[in-house]
């Protein structure tokens, strides 16, 4: 009889025969791939091609009782899971290495419920998917900034993106959700049922079982807004931030503002000139009227001598799907990140210097405006937390899997993230830790709502089946 080595919870290799691996396989809805199986290397692509996984087995769930029959395998099998929703968070903490990875791209269903304000998303789902569907309506949640994101691994992590500063944090639009805990139930999580586990859904991450549905509130956005992007040449740095501090002290919560200082790409929106040299770029979105955006758009438009000024009125979609291109699939990806109080002058000066002598053709440091609808939430609003967060800092490298550049850019992610972090306010997005964090980062994406996810933890999954994720200790 064929066996196949499959790594235990613990780390170590298991034999587990073939015939009790197809005997899951019919049992399912969906599908139980093996390594030499159609659809199996494309079910392990990870956007960060840096990670370097494989899972032993991938099970493409098409049904709630597919995850429930899954999980209830592996727990009473003692093997390694991982679940699979958009495969694009920077650890790679989709796949298991050797174990068995649920792979959730199958569940895609979007419901819009335009009378409730609702809408119920598939795991599977990317924020595109669901982007296109509620904007069909002029209705929208909280999603983040790269389309191709799976929304699973974004609303558990907590969530940001440009509508944050109107509405909250992603999870502060999550009303209900499916999940099924490792015993195998199915169980319903709001703020009326199951609350304490709802709590920790809301940015605890993967820690407490597999989601099967998500429900969302929708907001009037759209379909059109005011965005994009505006970039002048490094030599203007100064002056641009300045304006940036400035803009984002009155700017109303309809409006997302970011600064980016990088060597401008090859675009052929930028002058052939400027590409390859150092810039500093500021993306906008406004979602409320046209003429509130024209107004308080007026001074970064008007500002300096700007290299290419793309601000336009265009649909919320294409907007969130703008940053896209600057993220390929495949490329190798180092980040690090901070939650900011505020833009002291040593802020801005400490920002700048890092880009003093910068050769890599797309490292970056980004700062996203958020606060604003944030602070109406207490730190123990979800799990969350880090209410307090006026800015989300972003260091990242990216390079091409063959260039022989990772040794550099990621030290110069960490030297900057050692810079910067002391004006941190002691939090970081769970998100963006990158695969070398230590346990500590994860304590410090939480802080005082750590020990309280420690405790909800033991109660759904105290053997920690689900620890294929930025891990809580039940």
């Amino acid at each position: 009889m064929a066996h196949l080595q499959i790594n235990s919870v613990a780390g170590d290799r298991r034999e587990v025969a073939r015939e009790t691996l197809d005997t899951l396989a019919v049992s399912l809805e969906g599908s139980l791939l093996y390594p030499d199986d159609d659809g199996f290397a494309e079910a392990i692509l990870l956007w960060n091609g840096m990670i370097k996984k494989r899972p032993a087995v991938v099970v493409r769930a098409a049904t709630t009782q597919d995850v429930v029959r899954t999980i209830d395998f592996a727990r009473d099998n003692d093997l390694l899971l991982s679940i699979k929703g958009g495969g694009h968070n920077i650890a790679g903490l989709a796949l298991s290495d050797g174990g068995i990875t649920l792979d959730m791209a199958g569940m895609k269903e979007v419901e819009v419920d335009v009378d409730a304000g609702l809408v119920r998303v598939g795991p599977g789902c990317t924020l595109g998917d669901v982007d296109r569907a509620t904007q069909e309506h002029g209705l929208a949640t909280t999603l983040g900034f790269v389309s191709a994101t799976g929304v699973a691994g974004l609303t558990l992590g907590g969530g940001f993106g440009y509508l944050t500063r109107r509405f909250g944090w992603t999870v502060d639009d999550l009303e209900e959700v499916e999940i099924v805990t490792a015993d195998g139930s199915v169980r319903r999580a709001s703020r009326g049922a199951n609350a304490d586990l709802f709590w920790a859904l809301r940015g605890g991450g993967g820690n407490f079982g597999v989601v099967t549905e998500f429900v969302y509130r929708l907001h009037a956005v759209g379909p059109d807004v005011t965005a994009g992007i505006i970039a002048w040449p490094a030599s203007q740095a100064d002056s641009v931030l300045e304006l940036y501090r400035t803009v984002v002290r009155s700017a109303p919560r309809e409006l997302t503002v970011v600064v980016l200082m990088r060597n401008a790409p090859p675009a052929p929106w930028l002058p052939v000139a400027a590409h390859g040299t150092p810039i500093i770029a500021i993306v906008v979105c406004h979602s409320g009227t046209l003429d509130e955006a024209r107004t308080d758009l007026a001074p970064i438009r008007a500002h300096g001598e700007p290299l290419a000024d793309l601000i336009q009125v265009k649909t919320y979609v294409a907007q969130q799907s703008m940053l896209d291109a600057t993220q390929p699939k495949g490329m190798h990806y180092y980040w690090k990140s901070e939650f900011l109080p505020d833009l002291s002058d040593d802020v801005l000066a400490t920002y700048k210097a890092q880009f003093v002598d910068l050769s890599a053709p797309a490292n970056q440091i980004v700062l996203f405006h958020i606060a604003g609808a944030l602070e109406e939430h207490t730190e123990d609003d979800g799990a969350m937390g880090n209410r307090e967060a006026a800015f989300a800092c972003v260091i990242q490298a990216m390079w091409t899997p063959d260039s022989g550049a990772g040794d550099a850019n990621r030290a110069w992610v960490r030297h900057a993230w050692e810079a910067l972090k002391p004006y941190s306010t002691g939090g970081n997005y769970v998100n963006f830790q990158t695969e070398d964090e230590a346990d500590e980062r994860t304590r410090e994406s939480y802080r005082s709502n750590y020990e309280r996810l420690g405790s909800v933890k033991a109660t759904y999954d105290p053997t920690n089946l689900f620890r294929v994720n930025r891990n809580i200790q039940p």
